[in-house]
């Protein structure tokens, strides 16, 4: 595509230098540029692109566009626009051919529940012989190909490049997880969506957000940007938790149809007559479509709302209610997410993802249901983030916990001892181990766990490492668990 083809999907722009190069590929990481590349110059946190203008140009880039002036050889055009990252935007919306027209497009937004309802989304629609693409905190995956990813919703750029290769792989539906963050840095601008899905909200990332009530207005730009029109031909959707308040609010801020979901609160799709066991969860499915009995293998109640809201995603993308349910029942879980460890031990060890107050008392609370003997839970706080939360996830696991353990997670840049001494002001005086090195805190659970015991590593789930400092470590809980086990078995021989 010529440059100027490209500029005229921009309202605004001044080029310093003229020209109209053939474009390539648009970058905005130095190190990926091209012959043939537009450059995007990107002021991040710890580093500007406009910085590294010289080695765009050295690898082959034929065009700049920055947000200041800046030195390149005369035959390469430099575009000035306010803000990079809109532009950035609009321009691979433009180069990739606006990919997401030409998908389904569902995006799941919340505190908890994003990965395990994404994934539940995906399995329903592989059920109905549909060609799936996945964006979330695990992995970018198309069809059965899964790539790294660096965020739970990569910038724009990469996202339109990534929809783009969906299309070409014939993909139809796409799902992805849309965080906050990437909600109020506006990564997701220029993608079409067709259902918006709200799983819950509580407390997390006020270290950025700031005030609960950012947080929320964050995530409601999903359903707010659904569009204002009316297209009889691609109908858009709210999916809302009616069991959480802020649902009311994101009905004020969408003109799309709403269609809700929930277990105590009169919903369009509902679970009824919930029975839970360590194995599964059985309940009535209650939709406009008629009422229908499930027999599923997760476990929880926090479980039951995230098959609720994929159904209710299903069902308004016209998937038919007995490949829901089939796909539902045959669900094995997400990897960690509620997942069981086993290793031949004659306790319950339980690997989960929950780094929030409320999704630690989710887990915990589901766990109490089954557990007959003591509840241990390992967990730690993140450093770098939200230091507010560290004594409420205390309260929360000497509330829940017969054996509560604070330990690390990835204290990042932050002192570990000064995180265990965050999460302990929120429970002097409570009963609770506090053993800094992660792996010492799971083998102490292993060792002194029983028979009819349970044991929740909770905070990484499915993360395979520990950041340490400035180091990243080769780290996986389930892995550790695992170890940990065997060693104790070798000693009772």
């Amino acid at each position: 595509m010529e440059l100027q083809s490209l500029l005229d999907h921009l309202y605004q722009y001044n080029i310093l230098k003229e020209g109209n190069p053939l474009i390539s590929s648009i970058e905005m990481d130095s190190r990926a540029v091209k012959k043939g590349s537009l450059f995007i110059c990107i002021k991040g946190f710890t580093v500007d692109g406009h910085d590294f203008v010289e080695q765009a140009v050295e690898k082959g880039a034929v065009a700049i566009l920055a947000e200041r002036n800046v030195s390149t050889p005369k035959h390469v055009p430099v575009i000035i626009v306010n803000d990079t990252k809109r532009a950035m935007a609009r321009l691979a919306d433009a180069f990739y051919e606006k990919p997401t027209h030409k998908l389904h497009l569902i995006g799941v937004t919340g505190t908890n529940g994003k990965t395990t309802t994404t994934h539940i989304i995906e399995k329903i629609l592989k059920e109905a012989d549909k060609k799936t693409g996945l964006i979330g905190t695990m992995y970018t995956k198309i069809i059965d190909e899964q790539f790294e990813v660096k965020n739970t919703t990569p910038e724009s750029l990469t996202l339109q490049k990534t929809f783009k290769q969906m299309v070409d792989q014939q993909v139809s539906h796409a799902v992805m997880e849309v965080s906050s963050h990437a909600l109020h840095m506006g990564r997701v601008h220029g993608c079409d969506f067709d259902v918006a899905v709200f799983t819950n909200l509580s407390q997390d990332h006020l270290d950025y957000h700031e005030t609960m009530e950012e947080y929320r207005n964050a995530k409601g730009l999903l359903f707010s940007q659904l569009g204002n029109a009316f297209h009889h031909d691609r109908q858009k959707f709210a999916i809302l938790n009616a069991d959480d308040d802020t649902s009311a609010y994101y009905k004020q801020v969408t003109s799309a149809h709403i269609v809700t979901y929930g277990i105590e609160t009169p919903s369009d799709v509902m679970a009824k007559n919930i029975q839970m066991g360590s194995d599964g969860t059985t309940f009535e499915l209650v939709t406009p479509n008629g009422h229908f009995p499930v027999n599923m293998k997760l476990v929880g109640t926090f479980s039951v709302y995230n098959v609720l809201a994929a159904v209710s995603a299903a069902l308004v993308s016209n998937i038919d209610m007995e490949i829901i349910i089939k796909a539902i029942e045959s669900l094995e879980g997400v990897r960690g997410r509620f997942e069981l460890v086993s290793g031949g031990q004659d306790f319950t060890m339980i690997v989960d993802y929950a780094h929030t107050p409320d999704s630690l008392e989710n887990v915990l609370k589901t766990v109490k249901q089954f557990t007959k003997g003591k509840i241990f839970v390992v967990i730690g706080c993140g450093g770098d983030r939200d230091q507010t939360k560290r004594p409420l996830m205390a309260k929360v696991a000497v509330k829940y916990a017969d054996e509560p353990i604070f330990t690390s997670d990835n204290p990042r840049s932050e002192d570990p001892l000064q995180i265990l001494k965050d999460m302990e002001n929120g429970v002097k005086g409570e009963y609770y181990h506090s053993i800094t090195n992660r792996e010492d805190a799971i083998q102490f659970a292993v060792s002194n766990a029983k028979k009819g015991d349970c044991i929740v590593i909770a905070g990484k789930g499915h993360e395979t490492y520990q950041q340490i400092g400035n180091q990243t470590l080769e780290f996986d809980d389930k892995e550790v668990a695992l170890k940990a086990v065997k060693q104790v078995q070798c000693k009772s021989k």
